[in-house]
């Protein structure tokens, strides 16, 4: 094999396993470890790239409360982990102070698209094939686990 030549691994329909929380969280694993490969060359880490993403794709600069709830409804991650984070993105010129608001600035944005423009090949290659009746079928179970989870979650820590 060449590093020119994708592989693909496949698993036919009749012999795939059924999904369950264990092969989500492989799967889960697997690919953010491509990620987290490419934040190591930019010295980000993976909860610095989800708060980047949330203050780069909000409609408006979001003050550091939204910001945390943002990225907590995500990575259901510590609110004090979170703010360590968006002062780390600070410190590295990511982020700014714009009165009571964070925005990003240009670095910031130069960052995540870097990032993005990274991993894109890597996505393509990943995602590629799939049949689309496949992922509307996985995106519906995926959006079903994902909800239940968060009930479940909200009942625990109500």
């Amino acid at each position: 094999m060449t590093a020119s030549t994708p592989t693909h691994t496949t698993t036919s329909v009749s012999t795939a396993p059924a999904a369950d929380a264990r092969s989500l969280g492989l799967a889960h694993y697997a690919a953010r470890g491509v990620l987290e490969h490419v934040l190591a060359r930019h010295g980000a880490t993976f909860q610095q790239q989800i708060a980047l993403r949330a203050a780069v794709t909000a409609e408006a600069p979001q003050t550091a409360d939204a910001l945390v709830a943002r990225v907590q409804s995500s990575l259901k991650a510590d609110p004090a982990d979170i703010r360590v984070t968006l002062d780390e993105l600070r410190d590295r010129g990511l982020l700014v102070a714009d009165g009571s608001h964070l925005r990003p600035t240009d670095a910031g944005r130069e960052l995540l698209a870097a990032i993005t423009a990274e991993t894109a090949p890597v996505s393509a290659r990943v995602w590629g094939g799939i049949p689309a009746e496949d992922l509307a079928a996985a995106g519906r179970v995926l959006a079903l686990v994902t909800a239940r989870a968060n009930a479940e979650l909200a009942a625990l820590t109500a």
